[in-house]
Order: structure tokens, then sequence, then C-alpha cells
């Protein structure tokens, strides 16, 4: 009698939803190769998902809204299939806790930013119990601060390049948790007290990822020029210290870091941004207000003053860097004078580009405690309009200063425009400079992942045009709309 054969091995799968920061895209990223050394696939139908996950943003409202808006979408797909398990995690999960499930029922899963690891067991007992599971870490005033520090665990496990876009690009986290405390920010309450991570296991990191086929890695943190790392022996590694570590790895060519606190520029990093030749010539440093009343309601721990020192430093410095910025528009008691202050900075100032963004009062934080959200609405709209449009302009200068030059990129994948051809042929393609500007030029798909020089001939507001030097006639000037970058990661990004 012919034995039975044994039954087919049940395939596992998992969709998921990012909103926020690279920290959180780094967070998905690992997640899904957790839960892929479980057992589970990674499916772009939430449809017929087993395991449906949502990685949550709750620095400003309107991510919140768009994470209440999605689970609201996938509500029926819940009713008709009770075994789906949904579950909510990250920055959200961790702040509101089981209030999510007061909103959406129907979740079974709430996992905070320092729980991440216990993942795929929580799955597994939701699995067995049908019993909804909530893993958070300690708040800020629960425990003393070594309690709290260790509920928010480091979640940094073996790198998967099959989870990322590009195997020759990689995030790598250096430090969790921040201890600014900025008035309108969540993230000291989200992702904890500020903890370096220790810098052997950091370089660890980055040599897998390298044996793995990466070319760049761009180190992050909260505020990742505050990293320090004491180890107990009367030795400290400080920033500069950690990156000429990194900097001597075989094989990697590229390093970035972000995002930058202003009052942390110390000389000896912006020294070694300037002198080690894989460094990215490019500082993304937040400036938020350019009015002093404005920066000390939100506890920014700097003036104008100190901001225009350390512009004026890292520029002398480092000649030919790029910087970038963050404003809010719209902050408590912000009156007409004051946003103009905030104009002329971004006038003067010559950022390469700026990320605007409406003030968004959050739950639990002190600017709510002491400050009403007095700017109407359609004021903060205003604002951020004009401010968007000066930045635009200035960009648009910033940009069209590189035209004639030879630059140095690194080929990331297709552009927008290039995806639309057949690959295989000659199509747009898409990288970044040495300072962070995104240029697009035509070749072949077989420069995906290598750097070479482009001569750029044109200019938009967000985009260099150019011609590849690769001793193929490749074309012309890459044609018509800005390009935008292809996602980092094969994960569903909203």
């Amino acid at each position: 009698m012919t034995p039975p054969l044994p039954a087919a091995p049940v395939i596992k799968t998992v969709y998921i939803e990012t909103v926020g920061c690279q920290m959180n895209v780094l967070d998905s990223e690992l997640v899904i190769g957790a839960l892929k050394r479980d057992g589970y696939t990674l499916t772009d139908n939430s449809a017929v998902a087993d395991l449906m996950l949502f990685n949550t943003c709750s620095v400003r409202e309107h991510a919140e809204d768009k994470t209440f808006s999605a689970l609201g979408r996938v509500a029926p797909y819940k009713l008709a299939n009770p075994d789906k398990v949904i579950g909510v995690i990250g920055c959200m999960a961790q702040k509101d806790g089981d209030a999510i499930r007061e909103r959406a029922p129907y979740v079974d899963l709430v996992v905070g930013t320092g729980q991440l690891a216990k993942i795929p067991e929580l799955v597994q007992i939701i699995r067995e119990t049908r019993a909804p599971q909530l893993a958070v870490s300690l708040g800020r005033k629960d425990a003393d601060r070594q309690r709290v520090e260790l509920s928010f665990e480091s979640y940094d496990p073996t790198r998967d390049p099959e989870m990322r876009s590009t195997p020759f690009q990689a995030y790598v986290r250096i430090q969790i948790g921040c201890d600014k405390f900025c008035t309108y920010c969540v993230v000291p309450s989200t992702r904890g007290p500020e903890q370096s991570r220790h810098p052997d296991s950091i370089l660890n990191e980055v040599r897998i990822l390298v044996d793995q086929g990466c070319k760049e890695v761009t180190l992050i943190g909260q505020t990742v020029n505050s990293y320090a790392y004491d180890h107990g022996d009367g030795r400290r590694t400080r920033f500069s210290d950690l990156i000429l570590r990194i900097h001597d790895v075989g094989g990697l060519r590229r390093i970035k870091f972000v995002t930058n606190f202003p009052k942390d520029m110390t000389n000896d990093l912006l020294d070694a941004v300037r002198d080690l030749p894989k460094l990215v010539k490019y500082l993304h440093v937040p400036l938020q207000s350019g009015c002093d009343d404005v920066l000390g309601r939100m506890k920014r721990l700097y003036t104008i003053g100190d901001y225009w020192e350390m512009l004026h430093r890292s520029r002398e410095r480092i000649p030919g860097v790029a910087v970038s910025s963050d404003f809010i528009v719209g902050f408590c008691g912000e009156s007409d004078a004051s946003f103009q202050k905030s104009m002329d900075i971004v006038d003067r100032a010559k950022f390469k580009n700026s990320f605007i963004f409406k003030y968004s009062e959050r739950p639990g934080t002190k600017a709510m405690e002491r400050y009403p959200d007095d700017v109407p609405d359609g004021v903060k709209k205003q604002r951020n309009h004009d401010l968007l449009m000066l930045q635009n302009e200035r960009s648009l200068e910033d940009s069209r200063s590189m035209i004639g030059k030879a630059v140095e990129v690194l080929v990331e994948g297709p552009s927008r425009q290039g995806a639309k051809s057949a690959p295989g042929g000659i199509r747009q393609l898409i990288g970044r400079t040495m300072t962070d500007h995104i240029a697009v030029f035509d070749g072949p798909d077989r420069l995906v992942g290598e750097i070479l020089t482009v001569d750029i001939a044109e200019a938009s507001g967000f985009t260099l045009y150019g011609a590849a030097r690769t001793g193929e006639v490749l074309g012309g000037v890459g044609a018509a709309p800005a390009a935008r970058l292809p996602r980092r990661m094969g994960l569903s990004l909203v």
C-alpha cells in the first residue's frame, strides 16, 4: 500500500503598512525579517494576509488619522475571516495602548516600540487562545530610569537583504530614545530614554550588511549626533569615533547620518565629515522656528544665534556641505512677526531643502498642557504654503548651482519615469550625489548599485538631470517631470 503523501506545509502570509520616520521603516524591516524566520512570507495583498500589521507614528495627528482610516478599511476582512490577526505596532501603540482597541475592537495585537521582538510569540498566543495581546514599555514616570530603559529593548536582529528594496543600501540604528523633551514632541514617551548602542554591536552589524552586498549605510537616531557610549571603565566613544571605525570597514562606500540636533554639532564631527571620503557631505539639522520666543516655548535648547553659529561653522569647516532643515508653522503663540522671522531665515540660510509641517497638538505633550493651540488652521495652512514656496525658490537656486558640475552618484534604480519602461534597455535611472541631491540620467539597469560620475546639465527644484560617464552613448539629459526615489524596502508604505 502506498503511504500517504505528507501534508503540504502551511504558508503563512504577512502584510504591513508603515507610516513615519526612518526608524519606523527600519523597525518594519526587522519585524518582517523575524516573522519570515518564523515561517511567514510577505504579501502586498491585505485581503488575503493571515497577519496584518500597521506600524504607526504619533508625531502628528494626520499620521494617526491615517492609521485609523486604514483599520476601518480592513475591518470587513476581519469580519469575513475571524482567524486573520490584525496588529497595531510602533509609536501609536506605545502611546495609546489598549485605547486603540476601544476605537477598533477587532484589533488583536498592540505592541509598542520597545517590545517589537515579542511579535512572533504574541501572534502565536493569539492564534492559540484568540485572546488579544498588549505589550508596551514602561512610561517615563512609571519607574526609575534604569527600569524604564530596560523596558525599551534595542531591537536589532540579524539583517535580511530580501527585506530591503536594494541590497546595497541599509539603515543602521545607533541609538534609541530621546532626552531632549521638546514640548511639542511625543518621541521621548513613545521611544523612551536616549540610549546609545555599543559601538562593537554597531560595527558588527555594518560588517554583516557589507558582506550582504551593502555599499551605503545611513546611521539613524532621534538625535543621531548626540550619540555617546560610556564603556564603564573611563572610556567614552563619541559619534565621530564611531564613524571613524565604520569608515574603516572594507567594501563600504558611503556613510550618511540623520537627524542632527543643532547644539550637538561638534567640531570633531564636522571635521570627520570633511576629512573622511566615505562620509556624505550633507547635514540635516532641524531649526523648527526662526523666532527665539517660539523656540523657547518649544524648549529647543538653543537660540537663533546659536543656530547661525552652527550653520556658519559647518560651512566653514566643510566646504560645499549641503544643509537641510525642518520647520513647524503655527506653533502656540506664533504671531505674524514670529512667522516672518522663519521666512527671513529660510530666505537667508540657503537650505538645500526643508521639511515644513503645520503644528499638530499632541496629547501628553507639555505644549498641550501649557499653551493654547491658538493659531487658526487657515492661518497655519497659509503659513505652511508661504514658507514652502519660499523654500522651493531657494531649493531651485541650490539645484541650479550644480549645473555644469560633475557629481558622484550612487545609482539606486529606475526613476518613476524610468519604471514605466521595460527593463533591459536604456531607461532613466535615479541616484543620490555626495551632497544628497537627487540626480537622474539615462543608462542600463546594470548600473544599479554602482557609483559613477554624472555631468549635470539641467536642474529643477529637487532633481538634477545629467549624463552618466560610462563609456557608452546613453542619451541626453533625462527629460520631464521630476523623479522621486523608489521605496527603500519591499514593504507597503503609507
